[in-house]
């Protein structure tokens, strides 16, 4: 049996063992057999392992994913497997846990010495951009310029005054009589405006001759700078190329295929491979043991980006692991992939809350998205009953979206120029929303306002992360209505209209710290999402009228 199988003991009775394994993209608590087997593990994580520091995790941005596995031995013993996404403790291999999917021998007979080059890449190429030499040639370069720029502005106040003097002279010889003495002042003015145009251009050649002698040394350097750069990124791409053909991913049916291949003609991103799923699955594999139901789960500290609570049960991302494992799935009885927005939604709905020539506002439910998505299945949506709703309506219509999981104040256009004007006021900030939602977790405020910018998740789309360098703006006023329990109910007013601005705002350590109830991407899946758009106003943008519309949420 493989190193780190441990047996459940009681063993599970027949009903609690899954017909078939749970899709590892549904989120939402895992099934009985996997909470099992996380429950162990986590309690072993609490417990500490021997020889590893698990201090790491607990420093702020220092949690990360781990995993089990349920499964079968070929004579019928039920255990389970323990995985860690990437390293713990600065390791790859920890005693108890499933390896990484690639052959550690074959990496560590090239990555020591391609680190030390990067490294060896990565000191040179700071050099050029902040060593001494460099920030020497620089300040000469910038020296040179506010010299040359002093003289040129002394010379233009030289010529400047020289010009007035001679236009007063010019101005003296016209009220003058002697036509013989006025030609030949004439002249002589000429000649001194061409002497201030040839002293301005020897000026102007001389500035030059010096900056190309002082911006030689830094071209230099800045050519040896991008030939650097260019050879660290290939010599980069090189190493990936070597990291990627090391893996081993195996499907359930035997086959194998590279990492590259499984994301062509992508290139794989940072880390594909080294999350827990794919590693238990492959562990599992390669000694015949029979998955059964898998969980992963958030430990430590949250990330700096947000979006994950210690303890909180989460679906494996789409981005890093959704080529990976649906390779690694085929042959294997699974639930298919979940596909949200696709649940049947009462034909009636939305029901319209105003209506009038020129637009309407409806009451969006949960589950039905705001515009169609790119599934198939997925065409349903606000956009397209509004359209078989309102047959001679023209124009994009839905002028502002609402999540699928959110609920509410829905604002359409039922012709083009309503449709831009309106626009145009959500772009100015002159319509005012307000939400409510309840929040798990006790808000230790009463109001406050939360900014922080945000970005999507490349790697497990539609999340969205915080990002303080790359993310767009994202402002929300908030305040708190009720409080019971462990649970606060609060009033969100979105003063930006970012993706799923309010769901991590609230959930963020730097905003609410507390996900929104029924969250499966930010929190903890619920029957739904608590989080309902209960009052929309604005300026009607025909009439002039102010529209001011409540809708009270359904919970």
């Amino acid at each position: 049996m493989p190193a780190g199988l441990i047996f459940l003991d009681p063993p599970p009775p027949a009903a609690e063992i899954p017909s078939r394994f749970p899709s590892p993209f549904q989120p939402g608590a895992p099934v009985p057999l996997a909470r099992r087997a996380a429950d162990e593990l986590q309690q072993r994580l609490r417990a500490g392992l021997p020889g590893v520091d698990l201090a790491a995790l607990d420093a702020p941005g220092g949690g990360k994913m781990f995993g089990v596995l349920v499964v079968a031995t070929p004579d019928g013993r039920i255990g389970s497997l323990s995985a860690f996404s990437g390293m713990l403790a600065g390791r790859w291999h920890v005693d108890g846990f499933a390896p990484p999917r690639f052959d550690p021998v074959a990496r560590d007979r090239f990555w020591p010495a391609a680190e030390a080059e990067l490294a060896a890449l990565e000191r040179r190429h700071r050099e050029l951009v902040d060593g001494a030499d460099a920030v020497a040639r620089r300040a000469a370069v910038a020296e040179l310029s506010a010299r040359h720029e002093a003289a040129l502005a002394a010379l233009r106040a030289r010529h400047r005054e020289r010009k007035e003097r001679r236009a007063a002279a010019r101005a003296r010889l016209a009220s003058a009589a002697d036509d013989d003495a006025d030609a030949s002042a004439l002249h002589a003015l000429a000649q001194e405006s061409r002497g201030d145009a040839a002293e301005r251009r020897r000026l102007d050649a001389d500035h030059e001759r010096e900056r190309a002698s002082a911006t030689a040394a830094l071209t230099e350097l800045e050519a040896a700078r991008a030939e650097l750069e260019a050879l660290r990124a290939a010599r980069s791409r090189a190493f990936w190329q070597q990291i990627l053909d090391g893996y081993a991913i195996t499907s359930a049916r035997g086959e194998r295929r590279s990492l590259a291949a499984l994301f062509a003609p992508d290139v794989p991103p940072g880390g594909a491979g080294d999350c827990a799923a794919p590693k238990l699955l492959g562990h599992a594999y390669q000694h015949r043991l029979r998955p059964l139901a898998l969980a992963e789960f958030w430990w430590g500290a949250p990330p700096v980006t947000g979006g994950r609570l210690a303890g909180h049960y989460y679906p494996a991302c789409r981005g890093k692991c959704g080529p990976i494992l649906r390779f690694m799935l085929d042959g294997l009885d699974a639930d298919p992939v979940p596909l949200f927005g696709a649940a049947a939604i009462p034909a009636d709905e939305p029901r319209a809350v105003f209506e009038d020539p020129w637009l309407i506002v409806v009451d969006k439910p949960c589950g039905l998205l705001s515009v169609p998505g790119r599934h198939a299945r997925l065409r349903d949506s606000v956009l397209v009953r509004l359209q078989a709703r309102f047959p001679d309506a023209t124009g994009p219509l839905v002028v502002h979206r609402l999540d699928l999981d959110t609920s509410g104040l829905l604002l359409a256009a039922r012709d083009p120029d309503t449709h831009a004007a309106l626009q145009r006021s959500f772009a100015r900030r002159e319509i005012d929303k307000r939400y409510v939602a309840w929040l798990d977790g006790a808000v230790a405020s009463d109001a406050g306002v939360i900014e922080l910018p945000l970005r999507v998740d490349l790697d497990d789309r539609p999340r969205q992360i915080y990002d303080p360098v790359h993310g767009k703006p994202a402002v929300t006023e908030w305040r708190v209505l009720e409080r019971s329990g462990n649970q606060t109910k609060v009033a969100l007013f979105p003063r930006t209209g970012r993706t799923h601005q309010l769901r991590l705002h609230a959930a963020h350590p730097l905003g609410l710290g507390a996900p929104i109830v029924g969250d499966r991407l930010y929190g903890r899946d619920g029957a739904r999402l608590l989080l309902h758009a209960e009052a929309l106003a604005f300026t009607h943008p025909r009439t002039g009228e102010r529209i001011q519309l409540e809708c009270p949420a359904p919970f």
